[in-house]
C-alpha cells in the first residue's frame, strides 16, 4: 500500500486506526451473523430462516464491506488520487455509497424508531431470552456507528448519483419482492407491524421506506462531500 506524506488522508495514526477499525467491524459482524444463524431460534423464521430479515442481510453486507475495506488497506490504496485506482478500491467505494451506508442507517433508524413507539411490533419482549441485548446492538446500533466512523476516517469517491442510486434501488425493490414471497409461502409478514397495517398503509410504508433510503443515499453523498471537500478538490485538480 503506497502512502504519501502529503496526502491529508494519512494524518498521524489514521492508517493504523483504519486497519484496527476495519478488523474489529468485520470480526464483530461476522460473529454476530454466526451467532444469529446458529444460536438464535425465532418461532416464525421457518420459510427463509434468518435470510428473510433485512437486519440479517444488512449485517452480511456490513461484514463483506469491512472485509473488502480491510483488504484494500493492505493491497489497495486509500490515497485521494492514485495514479491507478485498484479494482478493490473501486468496489469498496461503490459498495459503501450504494449499499453499506444507506442500509446501515435505514436499519438503525427504522428499528429504534419503531422500538421506541412499541417494541412488540419489531422485537417482542418474549424474544429477549433468545436474542441477547449485545446481539441486538451489533445488528441495530453498531452498524450505524461504524458506518459514521468509516465516513470520517476513509476517503472515497462517490459514484455518479444515477449509478449509486440504481444499485440501491435494485436491492430495495428485490427485498420488497422477497418480503411478499415470504408472505406467500409462510402466510406471515416478516415484521409483525406489517400485520396491523391495512393495504393502503403498507403501500405508503413501502413507498416511504424507498424514499427514506434514497434520502439516506443523498445524505451520505452530502456528508462525504463536506467531510472530504479539500481532498475532493485536490483529486479534481489532478484530473484536470
Amino acid at each position: 500500500m503506497t502512502k504519501s506524506s502529503t496526502d491529508p488522508v494519512y494524518k498521524s495514526g489514521y492508517g493504523s486506526y483504519r486497519i484496527l477499525m476495519h478488523s474489529v467491524a468485520a470480526a464483530q459482524f461476522f460473529y454476530g451473523i454466526y451467532y444469529f444463524q446458529y444460536f438464535v431460534t425465532l418461532p416464525d423464521a421457518t420459510f427463509a430462516g434468518k435470510f428473510q430479515f433485512l437486519t440479517f442481510l444488512d449485517a452480511i453486507i456490513q461484514a463483506v464491506y469491512f472485509t473488502i475495506a480491510l483488504i484494500n488497506d493492505f493491497v489497495g490504496t486509500n490515497e485521494v488520487s492514485p495514479k491507478r485506482l485498484p479494482r478493490i478500491r473501486k468496489l469498496k467505494d461503490y459498495m459503501m455509497a450504494a449499499f453499506a451506508f444507506p442500509l446501515a442507517l435505514n436499519v438503525g433508524i427504522t428499528f429504534w424508531s419503531i422500538y421506541a413507539i412499541d417494541r412488540e411490533l419489531i422485537l417482542p419482549k418474549a424474544l429477549d431470552a433468545v436474542f441477547p441485548s449485545w446481539l441486538n446492538h451489533i445488528m441495530h446500533t453498531n452498524i450505524a456507528v461504524f458506518m459514521i466512523l468509516e465516513m470520517f476516517t476513509s476517503f472515497r469517491a462517490y459514484p455518479t448519483r444515477g449509478d449509486g442510486m440504481a444499485g440501491l434501488s435494485i436491492f430495495l425493490l428485490g427485498y420488497l419482492i422477497w418480503l411478499h414471497v415470504v408472505k406467500y409461502y409462510s402466510g406471515l409478514w416478516v415484521y409483525p407491524f406489517l400485520e396491523v397495517l391495512s393495504l393502503p398503509q403498507r403501500l405508503l410504508f413501502f413507498i416511504g421506506s424507498l424514499a427514506i433510503n434514497w434520502c439516506l443515499y443523498v445524505l451520505g453523498e452530502t456528508m462525504n462531500n463536506m467531510i472530504w471537500s479539500k481532498e475532493l478538490k485536490m483529486a479534481q485538480r489532478k484530473t484536470n
